[in-house]
């Protein structure tokens, strides 16, 4: 499969078909991944007990990586991918650059301010507004990467990419810290912390009291280089080679990537709240292998009908992911009185009803299915409707 035909394949999901999985020749593996990726963020977003989630669906305390540790970075890995797809679509149409920086800069407003409603949403107190988020990271990335990749070449690229890891771990190395000193990686007394703390004063998360963010300034450094592995990893599918050779040199790419990631650990350790390069690195390796083999299993090998419901919530994964949020934080702030005359959300008055007697843990995660369940329905019934909203 030539590029030309993944590109034609990728753009063919932004239109409407009887079948999703059903066109030969579609490339379906980025949106089926973009949709795992989706399905798992809302899983982990939505717990009904927070207090009760199994280790594996909670991020990791500080050092180290759990499965919800890896969905962030995958989707922005996914970002650098489309950015290659859609600047090479952009620019075989002749666009005119000022036309495309005028799409690239508007929909980076949106995300960014996606990001932000969801983040005052619904209360709309914007004196305790918190600046970072999800959709605030990936706008940033998206704009800067897009930058990257319209300025340069292969070989710029990589020196970006490669710039920008040790230029963030020699930052968290060895600038002094006031008070702390240099080299110091613990919650909230660090460099990236440190930054934050002045350039973020009064809009981070309260979370963490309000002293550092994950999705804060510096630590977007190296979240940048992660969105640059996706670009490299768009490259080389776009190259020539056979579809066998190119799953095989993802495979193999991402265990080395994996693999580093693990042996500089023991410098710099692996930290999703950190973002460290080594996170970034090993993160990359693990997006690299799996799109690898979403690729083989749906594009190359054609078992592409278990992929579709992955497929339709690929397609509006921006939208799902915002509205579960807003069906969410809307659960927990809507009061009702019961009948002893107590107030309570009605987020604790449904899963308060919610038992299966099969243990708390199981409880809140089956909850959480049933919020990913009810995102599907309203994906699908997008698709149904042929509404594919692009952000």
């Amino acid at each position: 499969m030539t590029f030309s035909n993944v590109v034609a394949a990728c753009e063919s999901a932004s239109t409407p078909q009887s079948d999703v999985a059903a066109p030969k020749g579609r490339l379906t593996s980025l949106d089926a991944f973009r949709g795992l990726a989706i399905a798992l963020m809302i899983l982990v977003n939505s717990p009904g007990d927070p207090g009760n989630v199994y280790s594996i669906l909670g991020h990791a305390a500080w050092n180290g990586w759990t499965l919800a540790d890896t969905i962030f970075p995958a989707f922005l890995f996914m970002v650098g991918v489309a950015i290659v797809i859609s600047l090479d679509k952009q620019s075989v149409e002749a666009e005119s650059h000022p036309a495309l920086m005028g799409r690239i800069l508007k929909r980076t407003i949106i995300l960014f301010a996606l990001g932000i409603f969801i983040n005052v949403f619904p209360g709309f107190d914007f004196s305790t507004l918190r600046i970072p988020g999800v959709l605030q990271r990936i706008a940033v990335c998206y704009f800067l990467v897009c930058l990257i990749v319209l300025k340069s070449g292969l070989r710029g690229r990589i020196l970006w990419l490669v710039g920008l890891l040790a230029s963030y771990w020699l930052m968290m190395r060895f600038m002094p810290v006031p008070g702390i000193g240099a080299g110091v990686l613990e919650p909230g007394n660090n460099f990236a912390a440190w930054v934050d703390s002045h350039l973020l004063k009064g809009f981070m998360w309260s979370y963490y009291g309000g002293k550092w963010d994950p999705e804060g300034i510096v630590s977007t450094i190296p979240a940048i280089a992660t969105t640059l592995f996706g670009v490299l990893a768009a490259q080389w599918l776009k190259s020539s080679f056979s579809g066998g050779r190119k799953v095989a040199g993802m495979i193999s790419g991402g265990s080395v990537l994996m693999l580093a990631g693990l042996l500089l650990g023991h410098w710099l350790p692996i930290n999703k709240s950190l973002w460290t390069s080594t996170f970034s690195i090993f993160m990359a390796g693990l997006s690299v292998i799996s799109l690898g083999l979403f690729y083989w299993f749906i594009d190359i090998a054609g078992f592409v009908r278990w992929a579709k419901p992955l497929v339709i919530l690929g397609m509006n994964a921006i939208t799902v992911y915002v509205l579960s949020i807003v069906y969410a934080h809307t659960l927990w702030a809507l009061d009702l009185e019961i009948a002893t005359g107590e107030k309570m959300s009605w987020h604790s008055y449904l899963f308060g009803h919610f038992h299966t007697h099969l243990g708390p843990k199981m409880d809140s995660l089956l909850w959480a299915v049933w919020i990913v369940l009810s995102m599907y329905l309203l994906a699908w019934l997008l698709w149904r409707k042929k509404i594919f909203i692009k952000i």
